[in-house]
C-alpha cells in the first residue's frame, strides 16, 4: 500500500509544533515531499545492487531482494515511442514517454529487441553487410532530450524534455515500444482555505471548499508503506533547514542514519 500524504504531513507538523519550533506550508511540504520520494525511490536501485552481491537468503517474508523488486515493480510500465520527422535535412528520431526514468527494453513491432549502440560502433557495424542493422536485428542510438523549437510552440507532435532515440535501419518509422521504469508522480497535499485562513485537506470528510490545486487534488506517496518512517525523517531534515532549526536536522539525521545502517546489514 502507498503512504498516505495527509498522515505524513500531519506527523511532520506534530513534531515541528510540539515545542513551537516552526511550521512549513503545504506548498513547502509538497516540494520537500516530492524530493524525498525521489531520493528514496532512487535508493531502491543502489540497495538492490548491494543485496544482489550478498549470498542468497531465501525466506518468504524477509528476503530483501524480493522486497526491493516488489517496491520497484510498482513503477514498471510499458509505452509507445513516437516517431518524428522534423524535415529540412534533419535526421528523424523517436521520443520516449515523458515519465521514463530508466529504460528497460526498446522493441520493434513488439517482437524484435533493439540493441543500443553509439555513433562510433554503429559506423563500424554498418561497414559490413553481416553486422549492419536490419528490421530483424534493429538498433538504436540514444542522444539527449527533445527540446521544442521556439518556432513551433505547442506542436502536438513534439514532446518537451523527452528522451530522444534514433532507430536503425531508417526503414523503421513506427511500431517502436518500450518497457521502462517510470518516474514517481509528484507528491501533493491538496487543500482548500477555510474561513479563518486555515488549510483544510481536500480528503477531509465533507470537503466542499474550492481546492487550491483543482486539477490534481492530493497525490499520495507511491512508495511502499514500509518506507513511511524514513520518509518522515527525511522530510523533517529538510524542514529543519527551512525553519532554521539545527536540533530538528540533527535528530532526524541521526535516526535516518540508523535506518540506513540497518538496511545495509
Amino acid at each position: 500500500m502507498a503512504i498516505n500524504v495527509n498522515t505524513v504531513y500531519q506527523t511532520v507538523l506534530l513534531v515541528l509544533n510540539k515545542e513551537q519550533r516552526g511550521y512549513i506550508t503545504p506548498n513547502e511540504f509538497n516540494k520537500i515531499a516530492t524530493q524525498v520520494q525521489l531520493e528514496v525511490f532512487e535508493s531502491y536501485f543502489e540497495r538492490l545492487n548491494v543485496e544482489l552481491r550478498k549470498p542468497g537468503f531465501e525466506d518468504e517474508y524477509a528476503d530483501r531482494v524480493d522486497h526491493l523488486e516488489e517496491s520497484i515493480s510498482i513503477f514498471k510500465t510499458y509505452g509507445q515511442a513516437v516517431y518524428y520527422n522534423p524535415g529540412a535535412g534533419i535526421e528523424p528520431y523517436f521520443y520516449l514517454p515523458q515519465d521514463v526514468h530508466r529504460i528497460g527494453t526498446i522493441m520493434y513491432k513488439g517482437e524484435q529487441e533493439m540493441q543500443m549502440t553509439n555513433r562510433g560502433d554503429y559506423l563500424r557495424l554498418y561497414m559490413s553487410k553481416l553486422t549492419r542493422p536490419t528490421t530483424n536485428y534493429p538498433m538504436y542510438i540514444q542522444e539527449g532530450n527533445v527540446t521544442i523549437p521556439s518556432t513551433v510552440p505547442g506542436d502536438p507532435n513534439l514532446c518537451d524534455d523527452c528522451i530522444r532515440v534514433y532507430g536503425y535501419p531508417n526503414l523503421i518509422t513506427g511500431d517502436v515500444s518500450i518497457s521502462y521504469i517510470r518516474k514517481p508522480k509528484n507528491v501533493i497535499w491538496g487543500y482548500g482555505v477555510g474561513p479563518l485562513g486555515q488549510y483544510i485537506w481536500d480528503g477531509s470528510p465533507n470537503f466542499s471548499l474550492t481546492p487550491v490545486i483543482p486539477n490534481t487534488g492530493s497525490v499520495d506517496f507511491e512508495l511502499d508503506e514500509t518506507e513511511q518512517v524514513e520518509v518522515i525523517l527525511k522530510i523533517l531534515m529538510y524542514s529543519g533547514v527551512v525553519i532554521r532549526d539545527n536540533q530538528i536536522i540533527q535528530a532526524a539525521a541521526a535516526e535516518a542514519q540508523q535506518i540506513g545502517i540497518s538496511q545495509q546489514q
